[in-house]
């Protein structure tokens, strides 16, 4: 995912009705192992993943399969109040293909209630979700997107490079030991302190003044 560097953050959204359609089960329903294992099913939205970039999805209506995949792809979510998140996969036979089954109980809610909505296949609605930890804040629908929107701009207020940095060490954290992680967030932590806007950072705050960041 190339991204310009004078962006700070990216937000992803749909329409009201729907975040993001999943997969077309008409068109898979006849495919064979052999189409499946060879191809090449989503691997473009793990570029959504990937980035270095903090990554929001503002989700209003349905995020069903693959699109609650791409949600949880993201690094925040925000829900309008009559969103809904499932995993119906299980319901068709199958299972989740693009990360549902390990995101869903690693990254965001305990196990108990990840099988719940992998093994039942019905979808929780945006208050469920935010209970469960899977939804950060909710909004009402038609403010949705304008209140990711100032979130992010809170982001993009901070160091660009810091911000990239918090977020690979928060990452690490989910694909380690806690020993491992650990180690990788005090090397991270020192290491902000060779950068501009570390030391900006802190003499602003002593200084009782806003921080100006200049990304260095």
């Amino acid at each position: 995912m190339c991204i310009p560097s004078k962006i700070g953050a990216i937000v992803i959204t749909g329409n009201e009705k729907a975040f993001a359609a999943g997969a077309d089960i008409k068109e898979m329903q006849n495919y064979t192992f052999s189409q499946m294992f060879g191809g090449n099913f989503l691997s473009h939205w793990y570029r959504v993943a990937r980035s270095k970039k903090p990554v929001l999805a503002a989700v209003n209506g349905f995020a069903l399969g693959g699109g609650c995949e791409l949600a949880m792809m993201c690094d925040i979510i925000y829900a309008g109040d009559r969103a809904k998140f499932g995993l119906p996969e299980i319901k068709f036979g199958t299972i989740p293909g693009a990360g549902g089954t390990q995101r869903m109980p690693r990254f965001i809610i305990s196990k108990s209630k990840a099988l719940e909505i992998l093994l039942v296949g019905d979808p929780i609605n945006a208050q469920e979700a935010e209970r469960c930890g899977l939804v950060a804040k909710i909004f009402p629908a038609d403010k949705l997107v304008d209140e990711t929107v100032k979130l992010s701009e809170k982001i993009c207020a901070h160091s660009k490079f810091i911000v990239s940095m918090c977020k690979e060490a928060v990452n690490t954290e989910y694909e380690t030991s806690l020993t491992e992680g650990l180690d990788f967030e005090k090397r991270m932590f020192h290491t902000t302190f060779a950068t501009e806007d570390r030391k900006g950072g802190m003499n602003a705050f002593v200084e009782k003044r806003p921080a100006k960041f200049q990304d260095k």
